[in-house]
């Protein structure tokens, strides 16, 4: 599979990935180093330089703040999220259900995006072409919902999806021609997936994320605030 190119952002190009340490952030950043179109790739993490930690919203405005001079940034991603963690794994009935691992999907899928949303909107120009996306799940859909169960991770992630539909109507105001769209990987090959697919694991977080940087590549200014999969398909809210 070739390496994907940004084609429809301008020659030199700026980028961020923010949660680049994951497996599908870190594919997301390599991908976006190797285009030749890309001048500057950064990711930021909570041991990168600026520093992001979605615990912390000082540190998302501050990151924020200070990569504005080396600015504008034509393409940002949040790949950052967590399906699993130390209060256990997706419920599977209400009666699994806990304030304690509610709170932290909640904080992770939902609170921390919705703050990089926040502080790194307004980072692209405001005139010409931009792509902003926050990596969400097929799960979140609530049209899609046939199997229940996964309540915390479910409910994140489709209040997500409304964060970002909410945020690209405000962002098209000042920023007429930026492209805001949620993003389902797929199944892919990391930690997150891990305990739920054995053996069976998804694919190589590289094509997911070349995938969706050609999906992203091709969505028009028309469709900002979409919610799509990484191959292109339309996804119900």
């Amino acid at each position: 599979m070739s390496t994907p190119s940004l084609q429809s952002l301008p020659q030199g190009y700026r980028a961020l990935v923010i949660g680049a340490t994951g497996a599908i952030g870190g594919a997301l950043l390599g991908h976006l180093k190797a285009d030749p179109r890309c001048a500057l790739a950064v990711g930021l993490g909570r041991h990168t330089t600026p520093a992001v930690d979605l615990d912390d919203e000082a540190t998302i405005a501050q990151a924020a703040q200070h990569l504005k001079a080396q600015g504008p940034w034509h393409c940002v991603i949040h790949a950052a999220g967590m399906l699993h963690g130390t209060h256990g794994l997706p419920e599977k009935r209400m009666a699994q259900m806990n304030y304690a691992q509610m709170e932290a999907t909640f904080l992770t899928n939902t609170f921390g995006p919705a703050l990089v949303l926040a502080h790194f909107a307004p980072l692209p120009p405001r005139q010409g072409r931009s792509l902003l996306a926050v990596l969400s799940a097929k799960v979140g859909s609530i049209g899609d919902n046939r199997l229940g169960g996964w309540y915390s991770y479910r409910a994140s992630k489709a209040a997500l999806n409304m964060l970002l539909k909410t945020a690209s109507i405000e962002v098209a105001r000042t920023h007429p021609q930026a492209v805001l769209v949620a993003l389902h990987p797929g199944t892919v090959n990391s930690a997150l997936s891990a305990p739920f697919n054995g053996a069976e694991i998804g694919r190589p977080a590289a094509d997911a994320a070349g995938d969706m940087l050609r999906v992203l590549d091709g969505l028009p200014a028309e469709q900002t605030g979409s919610f799509h999969a990484y191959s292109g398909e339309p996804l119900p809210w």
